[in-house]
């Protein structure tokens, strides 16, 4: 049996009148724009199920700009986030589509950073706020946002995951959650951490030292009762 927390029952402060098409879209959108790097340029949303049907009704894309622009579900300015978007020069577009076995409220973001990176980050909001990351640039991933979160792209040999796990472990960190995922032995694989506590600069130093990592991306937690 499912256990729920307090969030999940009342729901999160927040601006709008749906926790899963305003709250948990506007983390949809935080998040995908930690990934991105956080300098953002354009975006594209696919906007699948319910979100594709619904989204200017419940407020979806005022909330996924939002989040985009780094505000909280509980910012007074997510109403206007679309206009204060436009003020800075984010181009943004909004697109129904279909993407396949997917949970209805279900958003894919075509992201172009201010370095010219392009990101695609696929995420739903579940209910009560709550959200779940499952797809990066291609790559299948499982992470919900509630956790302080590392997210790492690495060389797919023996030992890459153990020397990251022994960083964290000697700076007293306890993981949560771990997954690791590979398209193809002896290529690029990802693992994923979820722990009880935000990184320090110097745990995160020691990381990036670690021969076999390629790029890495800190996510912390954003909470619901904000």
């Amino acid at each position: 049996m499912k256990k729920y927390g307090v969030f999940d029952i009342l729901g999160p402060i927040m601006i709008g009148p749906s926790s899963s098409h305003t709250a948990g879209a506007a983390r949809l959108g935080k998040i995908a724009s930690a990934i991105a790097g956080g300098s953002i340029k354009e975006v594209t949303f696919l906007l699948h199920g319910s979100f594709g049907k619904t989204y200017k009704g419940h407020g979806t894309d005022k909330a996924l700009v939002a989040g985009i622009l780094g505000m909280e579900p509980s910012d007074v300015n997510l109403r206007d986030s679309m206009e204060i978007a436009t003020e800075k020069g984010l181009k943004f577009t909004f697109k129904e589509a279909d993407l396949g076995d997917e949970h209805p409220n279900t958003v894919k973001f075509l992201i172009l950073n201010s370095k010219n990176e392009h990101f695609e980050i696929t995420g739903s909001s579940i209910g009560g706020g709550s959200i779940k990351i499952t797809n990066i640039n291609g790559n299948e991933v499982e992470f919900t946002g509630e956790y302080p979160t590392l997210i790492i792209c690495h060389k797919d040999v023996p030992g890459a995951v153990s020397k990251v796990a022994d960083i964290v472990y000697k700076g007293n960190i306890n993981i949560a959650f771990m997954k690791v995922y590979r398209h193809e032995k002896g290529k690029l694989a990802q693992m994923v951490f979820e722990m009880d506590n935000e990184l320090s600069t110097e745990i995160l130093d020691e990381i990036k030292k670690v021969d076999a990592v390629v790029n890495l991306i800190i996510i912390n937690p954003i909470k619901k009762g904000e």
